[in-house]
């Protein structure tokens, strides 16, 4: 067991632990466990019950509001203090939010604070009041008429759109949809053979969410899509699938952080297509849920509602899962970075057929689609050296043939396609 972002060692009582509550009540929780120093060894403290009393009083008289936490006197020598995440954040400690950052405790930001206000009163960043009242919906309308069949905007469509109250009339998602804003956009570049050749830049902002989709879908097509003809018949092929790089874009729109300035990113190669939006995972789901069939969670519910009633997007949450669909067929496979700001969407060439080299072959004949392996494990019946089969891991990961895990001795590989 080792400290983590929701676990702290504490060796003494001393005030400091009292920014980790409030971090651990402003996230996702976590655990201090005091009698234990920076070795994870035990240091029994002299009293733990008494110390137990003068926790709880500390933790009353100085966070605010009240945290929801439980305390209990482990082995006559230890105290395990656990913090339950809160329901009205931000949790302060002397007036100062706090949050996790890896093993450190540190001061959150303006930007993060507004955050963590706006999830305490239970609203979204999209919810609040417009700061541009006087907004048109040329790019809305249209996209209404063309899959709903509806002519023109009024406001009881807005109404049900919920882009528009009676009491706070225009709200931000009404204004991220509105043919003129001030709000970020969608940055593409499109590249040569390698990152060093860019032939262009395209920038798509201050216009509907909407259009920037609508934009970036057609470079799409003029960079991945062409026409075979054989004979008197044309054939539309797609090397990277349209539906993989849709839900790319539309889930970028509908997941990003709009409060963030940066732009999406979207980096167009020869053999990849790269998605980078703003914003990590909302805490209230994991990586793997994430990765999972059904695990996304609508960060911009109004946004995303709009979307789905558009057909751009489908609602349940199944955007990864319809990438990872429309590369069920492909030996290459589309990867996902996620960090605590961003998440990477890599969407390689489709590939039904891939030529191996015969040491490729033989290193992909000891893995596994399913169980990790260690290089260990790898040695015992490779006929190469080690520096020859790590040589070889590396070349079948840049092919996305192979996927690494973990790192140091935690390292393992994987198939993240079954070679037949």
């Amino acid at each position: 067991m080792k400290e983590n972002k929701n676990l702290e060692w504490k060796e003494k009582v001393t005030p400091q632990y009292l920014k980790t509550v409030s971090a651990f009540s402003n996230y996702e929780g976590g655990t201090i466990l005091f009698g234990i120093n920076d070795q994870g060894k035990v240091v029994p403290l002299s009293d733990p019950y008494k110390t137990c009393l003068d926790i709880e009083n500390q933790i009353n008289d100085n966070i605010q509001p009240q945290p929801d936490y439980a305390l209990e006197v482990l082995d006559n020598s230890t105290i395990e203090l656990h913090v339950q995440k809160g329901v009205y954040t931000p949790y302060r400690y002397k007036g100062k939010a706090y949050k996790r950052n890896d093993t450190a405790t540190i001061e959150v930001d303006d930007l993060e604070l507004s955050r963590l206000i706006l999830a305490g009163q239970h609203l979204e960043f999209e919810e609040l009041p417009a700061q541009k009242q006087d907004l048109s919906f040329l790019t809305l309308e249209s996209f209404l008429k063309e899959s709903l069949g509806i002519n023109s905007i009024n406001r009881n469509i807005l109404k049900s759109l919920e882009l528009y109250s009676d009491d706070k009339k225009y709200n931000i998602a009404a204004e991220i949809l509105a043919d003129q804003n001030t709000f970020p956009g969608i940055d593409v570049a499109i590249f040569g053979n390698d990152e060093n050749m860019i032939r262009r830049r395209i920038s798509f902002t201050n216009q509907s969410a909407l259009l920037q989709y609508d934009q970036v879908a057609k470079l799409y097509k003029d960079q991945y899509q062409y026409e075979i003809i054989t004979g008197f018949v044309r054939k539309k092929k797609e090397s990277i699938p349209e539906v993989a790089f849709r839900e790319a874009i539309a889930n970028a729109l509908i997941h990003r952080l709009w409060d963030s300035k940066r732009n999406i990113q979207v980096s167009m190669f020869e053999d990849r297509v790269e998605v980078l939006s703003p914003g990590g995972l909302p805490s209230e789901i994991t990586k793997e849920e994430f990765l999972g069939k059904h695990g996304s969670i609508l960060r911009n519910r109004i946004i995303g509602n709009i979307f789905f009633r558009l057909n751009l997007v489908e609602i349940f949450g199944t955007g990864i899962y319809r990438i990872r669909q429309a590369y069920e067929n492909s030996v290459s496979q589309p990867t996902f970075q996620i960090s605590e700001h961003s998440i990477l969407i890599i969407l390689p060439l489709f590939e039904s057929e891939i030529e191996l080299e015969e040491d490729e072959k033989v290193v992909c004949e000891q893995l596994s689609s399913t169980i990790i392996r260690s290089m260990g494990q790898l040695m015992k019946n490779s006929p190469f050296s080690r520096t020859k089969t790590r040589t070889i891991l590396n070349q079948l990961i840049e092919k996305n043939i192979v996927q690494k895990t973990g790192n140091g001795r935690s390292t393992g590989y994987l198939l993240s396609k079954i070679i037949e």
